[in-house]
């Protein structure tokens, strides 16, 4: 049973971000003190200074690094969580392939804002979400990263791809202009400052024009006021060690199996001084690949016996929320007088 292999192989890096919880009996009105690390909106998120403290304590720890594995819906969402990772971040690659698409930009807003619903519905860590290219102007861009963060995305990822993007390890792609580019990332940056807070990561994929315009770019987000920076497919080690150096902020990596850049290990990434590494299309390879297993070992089956079972009816109901809903079904089971296990009574909330 793939239960039990859950957390055979512990998450190798810790971090202890602060979690608010209300203290005493719950459903009980009380005053609350809290301190909420590392805020930047006018209207404080939780999730989103829980990223930002891991972020910063990442940037300062060589030994740390927000290793994870890209979320492509709710339920991976959970299983990423249930393995430990301390963040989900749906990136545009894991999402498009859900609707069975490409990265090419056939998708936008809206699908995303519904993709990060379905995650934080699902899971208690912070959940960061790709915004492409904001999907527009920089008005578009403002708007995307206010409905973004009142989905309850922690974080958002916005770049400086012409429309339609796409994946950056694949052909094809452009920039725009920089004032264009400069423009999108001010937009996210007040939609941040002036409304709830929200962990801002600019991207770029100038380097198809060189260095010093890849650099220049990020040196002016960075002005602007960006939390973290990231450049699409730096090719090897030593292109990586001069982005953590020139860059002089956080900044994320990917690691894209035999994509443009070098794939190196998250520990290795941590000790050049990334802050965080992304596996964006992981668990799409995986899905790709045992689906097409699975259903040519059916065709087999088919006239060669009864369908194999992956897993036991009991595991595939505990996976996807079964056992959950039993326990919580059971506290609110009736008969025509009351409860048939009457909670505690909580007069007016006190």
């Amino acid at each position: 049973m793939t239960a039990n292999i859950v957390n055979t192989h512990k998450y190798p890096f810790k971090f202890d971000p602060p979690i608010v919880m209300k203290p005493g009996k719950a459903g009980v009105t009380q005053d609350i003190t809290v301190t909420i690390k590392n805020v930047r909106g006018r209207i404080p998120s939780i999730q989103a200074s829980r990223l930002r403290t891991m972020m910063l304590e990442a940037h300062s720890d060589p030994s740390k690094i927000l290793a994870h594995v890209c979320a492509t819906d709710g339920l991976t969402s959970r299983l990423i969580e249930e393995a430990g990772q301390p963040m989900i971040f749906l990136a545009g690659y894991a999402v498009a392939s859900s609707y069975g698409l490409p990265d090419t930009g056939y998708i936008a807003m809206q699908e995303i804002c519904d993709k990060i619903q379905e995650a934080v519905r699902q899971v208690s860590v912070p959940v960061m979400a790709d915004g492409d290219t904001g999907y527009g102007s920089p008005m578009n861009v403002h708007r995307t990263v206010q409905n973004y963060a009142l989905a309850g995305a922690a974080g958002v990822m916005i770049e400086d791809q012409t429309w339609p993007k796409r994946c950056g390890h694949t052909k094809g792609k452009a920039v725009v202009s920089r004032g264009e580019a400069y423009a999108r990332i001010q937009a996210a940056c007040d939609a941040r400052d002036e409304g709830l807070d929200i962990f801002i990561l600019a991207r770029t994929d100038a380097l198809i024009h060189g260095w010093e315009e890849a650099i220049a770019r990020v040196h002016e987000f960075v002005r602007i006021g960006v939390d973290a920076v990231f450049i699409e497919a730096l090719p090897d080690r030593a292109s990586m060690l001069r982005a953590v150096k020139e860059a002089g902020v956080p900044i994320f990596a990917n690691i894209i199996e035999g994509g443009k850049t070098e794939n190196l290990s998250a520990k290795d990434l941590a000790e050049m001084g990334f802050c965080a590494v992304a596996y964006p299309w992981t668990l799409v390879a995986n899905n790709l690949a045992n689906t097409r297993r699975t259903l040519e070992n059916i065709k087999k089956s088919m006239t060669e016996g009864a369908p194999p079972e992956i897993l036991s009816f009991d595991e595939v109901c505990l996976g996807v929320g079964f056992n959950k809903y039993w326990e919580r079904e059971e506290r609110y089971r009736y008969n025509e007088e009351n409860l048939v296990n009457p909670v505690r009574k909580v007069l007016n909330g006190h």
